[in-house]
């Protein structure tokens, strides 16, 4: 993956919402994602995700990341999903951090 994004955030309270996403997807955590746009995502947590720099539109530089959740069922799945596009996170399982849902 490539250091371009398509949203990146400057504003305190975006960056706050990204950063509470990483405090919801812990490591092997088993998910339901649903994005902004309405499509929903399942899979497993491979690697906590956490909030870095990207370009975005422009050049703009700003804040984002990304989490990948893989699905034994469908092992060639790019189950890539930016913590920008997330609107809620859901657990299917008991592994969680203790951060709430929004």
């Amino acid at each position: 993956m490539g250091r371009r994004a398509e949203r990146v955030y400057t504003d305190p309270t975006d960056i706050a919402m990204l950063e509470k996403w990483v405090k919801e997807l812990a490591v092997n955590a088993a998910v339901r994602i649903v994005k902004q746009d309405g499509v929903v995502v399942e899979g497993m947590v491979s690697v906590t995700p956490t909030v870095q720099v990207f370009l975005g539109p422009g050049d703009q530089e700003g804040m984002n990341g990304v989490v990948r959740l893989v699905d034994s069922h469908r092992p060639d799945w790019d189950g890539l999903v930016w913590l920008g596009d997330i609107r809620d996170v859901q657990h299917l399982d008991s592994v969680r951090t203790g951060a709430s849902r929004a």
